[in-house]
């Protein structure tokens, strides 16, 4: 293990991240999770990477924020500490390779906003999802309305954070919320075989795709259109492409 906390586990295998949520039996957060986690993606960021994971160890991947953080929390300290802690939820969105997150059963409130700041999410048929904010006197303040609505629509949104409904993963997939659902003992193992197989493509064409992406999501399609410009210009430039093609090219014939 490279890096080890009190809820927190990082690892690298074949250029690939793994960060381990690591607080059973269900993986609360806390302030010394999110303390933990902003000391930890400033080491994760000195790394060379290719892909990322963020797991969790035990049967549920989080139940979210933990009940007696928020009791003992003052709308000053909120104040003071709520900037730190949606950039911390906002690292995975800005690294330069794919974030994927793998769930298993439970994953609610601060956990589902956890998981809307990667860019693949691929759980257990086991999963099930819910921000129950609302029903506690306060709304999703980590990136819940804001990434959950750009991710699936504004009624859906509504669906989840105003009546707090808690959908299964065969639901989660129809609405958008998540990319893969696979079975419960293949997570972590069909996780790492899809880092895996991005890892092997050219970086800069990653790297530019998730930029492409994003910027098409946030900006609207004339602001993707010219990122677009940009990424194919210096793409078409770059050694990478040439060795990406060559290599494609080779596959061929040996097909034949």
């Amino acid at each position: 293990m490279l890096k080890e906390g009190k809820t927190l586990l990082f690892d690298i295998k074949d250029s690939i991240g793994i960060l381990t949520i690591n607080n059973p039996p269900v993986n609360f957060f806390g302030s010394s999770f999110y303390q933990e986690l902003d000391e930890f993606e400033q080491f994760i960021s000195k790394q060379k990477l290719r892909a990322m994971i963020i797991n969790a160890i035990g049967k549920h991947f989080s139940a979210g924020i933990d009940i007696t953080y928020l009791q003992q929390a003052s709308s000053q300290q909120v104040l003071d500490v709520m900037p730190m802690m949606q950039r911390i939820y906002s690292f995975w969105s800005e690294q330069n390779y794919p974030v994927i997150a793998a769930v298993q059963g439970r994953c609610l409130g601060s956990g589902v906003e956890l998981i809307l700041g990667c860019d693949i999410r691929m759980v257990s048929e086991s999963a099930v999802f819910a921000l129950p904010e609302v029903m506690l006197g306060l709304s999703p303040d980590m990136g819940g309305t804001a990434r959950l609505t750009r991710l699936i629509g504004v009624g859906q949104a509504n669906r989840m954070i105003v009546t707090c409904d808690q959908i299964d993963a065969a639901e989660a997939l129809r609405i958008g919320m998540v990319e893969y659902v696979v079975p419960d003992e293949e997570l972590q193992e069909r996780a790492f075989k899809l880092a895996k197989k991005i890892s092997k493509y050219p970086n800069a064409a990653v790297r530019y795709a998730k930029r492409g992406i994003q910027v098409t999501a946030e900006g609207g399609v004339y602001a993707g259109l010219l990122f677009e410009q940009a990424q194919s210009t210096y793409c078409c430039g770059s050694e990478d492409l040439h060795n990406a093609l060559d290599a494609f090219l080779a596959s061929l014939k040996t097909k034949k």
